[in-house]
């Protein structure tokens, strides 16, 4: 036979313990309803916190990396605008010089063409410029140089980040050097090879530039692409050849700039899928199953209902032994 005590009252004790138990469980289910998480402190557990923190750190570096990539292609679209202008620009210049050497054509009046025309290539390289940076114009006394857009972001197997980056050297596509006319594709000297007198042209004799800035120096030994009354038709095609020259080295670094665009947009596609993927993996670790926790509720609610009917059962046991000795 079981022993009935009124000071200590077993049954209550068991009700109340199990009751403690089920209200534990329901703050737990409570709070990841509440929160969407079913890891939210590293006391949930340590190791899927840890790892979910360093991702989402991780995120928000690529985040970063997707508005650098951003403003990078802002800055190769600004530049790309400029030099396909400049393309048919000289691509003008160079119809103007063959048209100047048809028999009784007024050069001077085809001058006045070329010189607008080279007005427009400076307005266009100048007006070439995204957050203070111009990749076709210089006038600084320091080049350019190689131009980095953050690209990525990364994590190696043994913990260790780095970020890498999309390079560019400017020298392929500074049109204009107002300080070292030297660096400029419209201001270097170009190389060619002229006809000289009646013999075709046949080593490299001459050297033209298209444009010399105010103020800048023109290039040792070259001569300005202009055109006067005086200028021979030998000259024009050593002027047409420097003019060709430059458009296929515009094109080659249009084609660089181009290339580059499309690596930004593949980057950038790349790097929103990347986010997208480490926040299904996060969520996967750390996320709450809300179908499972509001069911698991629902359970926890009839259990404590049920504990409650328990405990309150067990403290009559005191009422019933009272009942004893007032009979």
């Amino acid at each position: 036979m079981t022993m009935t005590s009124i000071l200590t009252n077993s049954a209550a004790m068991a009700a109340l313990q199990t009751l403690r138990s089920i209200n534990t469980n329901m703050e737990t289910v409570q709070s990841r309803i509440s929160s969407g998480y079913r890891v939210e402190t590293a006391a949930d557990n340590a190791a899927y916190w840890s790892i979910a923190t360093t991702m989402r750190s991780d995120n928000a570096a690529l985040s970063t990396v997707q508005d650098a990539l951003g403003l990078g292609a802002a800055k190769v679209d600004t530049s790309y605008a400029g030099l396909s202008s400049a393309i048919e620009v000289v691509s003008e210049i160079k119809a103007k010089l063959v048209a100047a050497r048809e028999p009784g054509v007024d050069k001077t009046k085809i001058n006045k063409e070329i010189t607008e025309l080279k007005n427009q290539l400076e307005s266009a390289a100048e007006s070439a410029s995204f957050s203070g940076e111009n990749w076709l114009y210089n006038d600084s006394t320091t080049p350019p140089g190689t131009k980095s857009i953050v690209a990525s972001f990364n994590r190696s197997t043994d913990g260790t980040v780095s970020v890498s980056t999309l390079d560019y050297d400017t020298a392929t596509s500074i049109l204009i050097d107002t300080k070292d006319s030297s660096l400029g594709q419209l201001t270097k000297g170009i190389a060619v090879a002229q006809p000289v007198g009646t013999a075709p042209a046949t080593t490299i004799n001459a050297m033209y530039h298209l444009i010399l800035p105010a103020g800048g120096t023109a290039p040792s030994g070259s001569v300005l692409v202009e055109l006067s009354t005086a200028t021979s038709d030998n000259d024009i095609d050593g002027m047409i050849s420097a003019v060709d020259m430059i458009f296929s080295n515009l094109t080659d670094a249009a084609s660089t700039l181009g290339a580059i665009t499309s690596r930004i947009d593949m980057q950038e596609n790349f790097v929103a899928n990347l986010m997208d993927v480490i926040d299904k993996g996060v969520g996967r670790l750390v996320d709450a199953d809300m179908n499972e926790e509001s069911t698991r509720l629902k359970a926890l609610q009839t259990q404590q209902q049920l504990g409650i009917q328990a405990l309150s059962i067990a403290n009559t046991n005191s009422e019933n032994i009272l009942r004893l000795f007032q009979q």
